[in-house]
């Protein structure tokens, strides 16, 4: 480890499908946290690693800030801004081509109660136009005043090294947290889970609501350094469950095949998945559930 070393947390927070998950993946260089086209689909706190230069920058991928119906949805803001309170640095990212509406604004209000240092980060401008672009960090800075403003695009990684940057030069003196070949602090168990709930709404994202869930039940390394791995999709409806299996097991079977092949990838061994499908009703109402996930159960 160098002598010169530096560390620090930095949670990035804004509105469901921002980018957070995308942008996260991409300063880490690898997958930590799940990206779909479903709202709401990151639940608890991930950490992903980025090392830079001598600064070790731990990245906390909050769930998405949003109006809480629900009392999964009530843990899942709650644990958002637990995130940022306990960051060094925070980040607010916001899609460009949806500006500020009534979401982000109230994040923005909330946001002027933090004390740690506050960068904007404006996402999509590969598709967003400049002027817009410029209104909405005037109508930001209005609010708060942030240290800087960073113009990118999360999914071609256009802009991002300059985010390192600023990051690496701010986080604060000290040891590293984490191995410097760590990209996250997520169990394989979980994030295997992760995957699989990934591809689950990637197949069913217009037809199961995001409150299924996955688990890893089992994780076996066999002699030959294979994974033997089991998994259970939980939803709360007979119906829901049909809706997985697909006609004739069709697409759980798709679902298992993609979820093999990532993990397969990530950890560089051949993966053999077996996924059950079971309901278990009123699953968001059980505290258990919660701890899995890393969250509080609220009252």
């Amino acid at each position: 480890m160098p002598t010169d070393t530096k560390a620090g947390f930095v949670a990035l927070i804004g509105a469901p499908n921002a980018g957070k998950s995308t942008l996260i993946n991409q300063l880490v260089g690898t997958k930590v946290s799940i990206v779909t086209h479903k709202v709401q689909t990151t639940r608890s706190i991930i950490r992903g690693v980025a090392m830079h230069g001598s600064a070790q920058l731990v990245f906390i991928d909050t769930p998405g800030i949003f109006k809480p119906k629900r009392r999964l949805d009530r843990a899942m803001v709650d644990t958002a801004w637990g995130g940022a309170r306990d960051a060094d640095l925070i980040a607010l990212l916001i899609d460009a081509r949806k500006g500020i509406d009534e979401e982000v604004e109230n994040i923005l209000k909330r946001l002027n109660g933090q004390t740690a240092p506050k960068v904007l980060i404006l996402n999509k401008t590969d598709i967003a136009k400049r002027e817009k672009l410029l209104q909405i960090a005037q109508k930001a800075n209005e609010f708060i005043e942030f240290e800087e403003t960073f113009m990118i695009s999360a999914l071609t990684g256009d802009g991002t090294d300059a985010i390192l940057d600023h990051f690496a030069s701010k986080v604060p003196e000290g040891p590293w947290l984490y191995p410097d070949d760590q990209p996250s602090d997520l169990p394989l168990r979980i994030l295997a889970a992760e995957i699989t709930r990934e591809k689950l709404f990637e197949r069913l994202h217009q037809e199961l609501p995001y409150i299924s869930t996955v688990e890893t039940e089992r994780w076996e390394t066999k002699k030959d350094g294979s994974a033997r791995i089991e998994q259970t999709i939980y939803v709360e409806r007979d119906s829901q469950k049909s809706i997985v299996l697909g006609k004739k097991g069709q697409t759980i079977k798709a679902i298992s095949k993609a979820a093999r092949e990532e993990l397969a990838d990530i950890i560089e061994a051949p993966v053999h998945l077996f996924l059950f499908v079971k309901v278990r009703e009123n699953w968001a109402d059980d505290p258990e559930r919660y701890r899995e996930m890393g969250l509080e159960f609220p009252k």
